[in-house]
């Protein structure tokens, strides 16, 4: 799936098709769900999102488990975990994610599709497909070659509300982490860094935004620096008003 201009419908006599959204937390993985909403042809019955059990967090990105909960429970979906060891080899993560997609398609009949963020990284997208293909699924990515600073741009444009969790402060200056994703923001990136990030120069969680029922209440934690390189900000959660 290739992003189509506007919405997309089913054709005579088709039937849409079940999808899982690799779900990060983060805005990209939440415009890609935004745009297989739209699409009549698919319907999208989980997210699917790597948490590292020790940590009690989403992978890379270190948001707390609860946060990532209460994101799934505003967009109305049902979360399929992937529990990886902080130790996890790459076998381990590939194990663990064939064997929750394994059981996935055993749940809901006719899926074979997992829908992901990605932008332009030509080996992740491979990796994946490699991957979903040992056990007969396939790749769909609606935002692939999307201009990033018009999409960046769009994100903002559209409300969505969106905090960097993590910095790679080989890219960026530690006082980013923690900073609202917004105009201010894309303006004062350096140059060489992509305005969504997509080389990892930062992730981000989405806290508001067009598919959200409601906003996720958080507030911000303590700042912590990790394998002297990546710069986090931890988000607590806080009681929902």
């Amino acid at each position: 799936m290739e992003r189509q201009p506007g919405r997309s419908a089913l054709r005579a006599g088709e039937v849409s098709q079940p999808v899982l959204v690799a779900w990060s937390g983060g805005k990209d993985s939440a415009l890609a769900l935004q745009e297989v909403l739209r699409d009549e042809r698919y319907r999208v019955v989980a997210l699917v999102t790597t948490v590292t059990a020790e940590y009690d967090r989403i992978s890379m990105h270190g948001v707390r488990r609860g946060l990532l909960h209460r994101q799934a429970q505003t967009l109305g979906l049902p979360l399929q975990e992937v529990v990886i060891p902080r130790d996890a080899s790459n076998a381990d993560y590939e194990r663990q994610m064939e064997a929750t997609l394994t059981a996935a398609r055993t749940r809901f009949a006719m899926l074979d599709a997992v829908v992901f963020g990605d932008l332009f990284l030509a080996d992740i997208r491979a990796y994946r497909e490699r991957l979903l293909a040992r056990i007969g699924m396939r790749g769909l990515f609606p935002l692939w070659l999307r201009d990033t600073r018009a999409l960046a741009a769009d994100c903002v444009r559209q409300g969505y509300k969106a905090v960097l969790v993590c910095v790679d402060s080989r890219a960026l200056p530690r006082a980013f982490a923690g900073r609202e994703y917004d105009a201010p923001l894309l303006n004062e990136l350096p140059p060489g860094v992509d305005p969504c990030g997509e080389n990892g120069e930062f992730h981000t969680f989405v806290y508001a935004g067009p598919i959200l029922r409601a906003p996720v209440p958080y507030r911000r934690g303590e700042i912590v620096v990790r394998e002297g390189r990546f710069v986090y900000c931890d988000l607590e959660e806080t009681p929902t008003p």
